[in-house]
Formats: structure tokens, sequence, C-alpha cells
């Protein structure tokens, strides 16, 4: 696993890349262009849309009406520097031999490169169109890729709610310390995750309220948590009344739990040099455990723990915005460790307090 050690190869130069959004107007497309543009060493060349082809990115994202970018249609793609992806599942691997051709580095925000195989593409999804690519993807979590990104010229970032149960179980199952233990993972998540054409489950009059389960069981985020832990967990999410984030409860069961002193000393080794991971674990003040409202709008993650010795039973908890550290976010942070750039460059938002529901 990483160290954390941050990348800063290219991070004092004036070097400037280009970047062009696919899939720009969505909620997650929107997030990449704000980040894109406040960014030191990228310059946004393109944003795509069939839909809004032509009109200004800031009449369909209000906090960029600032930004002088129009759509473009898809077909109108450009050469750039870096390509990234926010299609639907499907997308980007009917048209990656397009994409790849177009940048030196395509950063693909959707599910059709976050797995290893064909074979699991065939269990969870619909099969793949261009499995041939697979071996040449790197997931994007810097966290537990950072050896991989450098130079990567394919990059998947993964999903919210796979990214916010990864980061609390990871440095565990790391440590060793889950062998044979049940794991059950419970995620909350906000409405956005079902993206800006998210339906009618996602219309406020039906979200207004609920804590809703929506995957019971079989969720596609689980086969990422599978694999990128190497540990068999149960897992079921819920819709809830609230825009932004994702909050991951793990039960993990074990026959004998591990001290505090343990589980301290996993996540510190862990998290203590990562520049997006807060430890928060049980200490005074309203904000005892990780939530996601403490950091909407933000890279960062919060992790901490519970252990009920009684039961036998270790309580992992994680929050991160499921369109920041889930996805835009975890994009920008991974291309830059691949290209060289400051890892904290465009994303050093702290989140704001009091803030009303994220």
């Amino acid at each position: 696993m990483a160290t954390g050690e941050t990348t800063t190869s290219n991070a004092d130069t004036a070097e400037t890349v280009t970047a062009s959004v696919v899939g720009g107007s969505g909620f997650t497309g929107g997030e990449l262009l704000r980040l894109l543009a406040g960014h030191p060493q990228f310059a946004v060349a393109q944003a795509t849309s069939r839909e809004y082809a032509n009109r200004t990115v800031g009449s369909v994202h209000p906090n960029l009406r600032g930004l002088d970018v129009r759509f473009s249609h898809p077909d109108d793609l450009e050469r750039v520097d870096v390509l990234f992806a926010a299609t639907p599942h499907g997308v980007s691997m009917e048209q990656i031999d397009e994409f790849r051709a177009l940048a030196d580095t395509v950063v693909d925000l959707s599910a059709d490169f976050r797995l290893d195989t064909a074979g699991q593409y065939d269990d969870w999804y619909d099969g793949h169109a261009a499995p041939e690519h697979l071996e040449d993807a790197v997931y994007a979590l810097p966290e537990r890729h950072r050896e991989e990104l450098p130079d990567a010229e394919l990059i998947a970032s993964g999903g919210c709610n796979a990214t916010a149960t990864i980061l609390g179980l990871g440095p565990l199952a790391d440590a060793g310390l889950l062998a044979d233990a049940d794991v059950v993972v419970d995620v909350k998540v906000g409405s956005s995750e079902g993206g800006a054409g998210g339906g009618a489950a996602a219309s406020h009059p039906e979200r207004s309220g609920v804590v809703r389960p929506y995957a019971p069981t079989g969720h596609r985020h689980e086969a990422e948590i599978e694999q990128e832990l190497d540990l068999s967990v149960s897992f079921t999410a819920h819709a809830v009344d609230m825009v932004r984030g994702a909050a991951a409860t793990s039960h993990v069961l074990l026959d004998e739990v591990p001290s505090k002193a343990e589980l301290w000393g996993a996540f510190r080794e862990a998290y203590e040099d990562e520049p997006f991971v807060r430890l928060v674990a049980g200490g005074g003040g309203v904000y005892r455990y990780p939530e996601p409202k403490a950091v909407a709008g933000t890279n960062y993650a919060e992790v901490g723990f519970e252990v009920d010795e009684t039961n036998g039973r270790l309580v992992v908890f994680s929050a991160i915005d499921n369109m920041m550290k889930g996805s835009a976010g975890q994009a920008v942070h991974a291309a830059n460790v691949a290209l060289g750039f400051e890892e904290t460059a465009g994303l050093d938002f702290q989140g704001l307090h009091p803030v009303g529901a994220p």
C-alpha cells in the first residue's frame, strides 16, 4: 500500500495541460469543470453535451456562470492532454479507442473500467465491449494506488459507495485484522448519486424525509469493494434525504476484537500522511463521528470506529461527499498524481460550517 508521500515533481513549474470533460452537463461533469477551472495547471478546452451544445456552461451549472466555455457536441471533440469522461455506464467502453486516441491520459468516471476482468463484468454488469483495455486501467483512489498512477494512461475513478467503504475498511484489511470476519456494510447516500437524470426516485417530493433501501443486495459497488480489499462483504445501500454525501457504516463481527491501540495503529499507519483523510473517532462535541455534512463540497474523507467488546463487534464509520471524494475530486486527485502535479492542487477547499443539508 502507498505510504502517502505526495508527488511534487511538476508542482513548482508553470506547466499547463489542456483538459476536456465528456458529459459536462451532468452533476459530475459540473463538479469536474468547477475543479478544473480553479486548478493552477489545467486549462479547460471543451465540455461536451448533446442536449446543450452551443449553450454556455453557466446556463446549466449556475455556479459556473463566470466560466467562458460553451458546450460542444461530442462529435466535435478535439485533441487534449487529459480527457475526463463523465458519462453513463456503457458509453466509455464503446468509445474508449476514440478517447485514447484524443488524449494522452483518459480518466473515466463511469463503472466501465473499475473492475479487473471481463468475467467480473459478466457477473456484475452486462458484459464488456472493450475488455482488452481493462488491464491498462488503474483504479483511481490514490490512497491505495498512488504507486501505480504516475504516467497512467487510463484511470478508472471509483464508485462513491465503494470509495467510502474501502477507505473505512482498507487499513484494517491491509493489517490482517479482518481475517475470518463477517462484514456487513450499510451505506446511506444522497440523491445526487442518481445523476442529473435520476428519475422519479431522485425527485424532491419522493426523496424528502425517506430512509429507503434501494439496493438491499447485489449492489454493483460490492464488486469493487471485494476486489480492492480481497474481502467478502454483505452490502446494502439506502437513499436518504440529503443531496450530497455518502456515509458507510461497516459492522465487522469477529471472534476476537482488536484492541483500540491496534485499530488506531492500523489507521494511523495508513492515513497519517494522507492529505485528504481525517481520523474522527468518538471525540467530544456534536460531530463525534464521520459525517457527510462535515466534508460537503470537499475532497476529504472522514474515517472513525467504535468497539463493541461485549458483542464481538467493530463498527467502522466513513463519510465522503459522493460528488467529490466519491467522483470528481477523486478523479482530479488521481490525475494530479498521474501527471506529477502537487496532489492537493485544485482540491484545497476546506468546507463550510455551519452549512445546510449537503
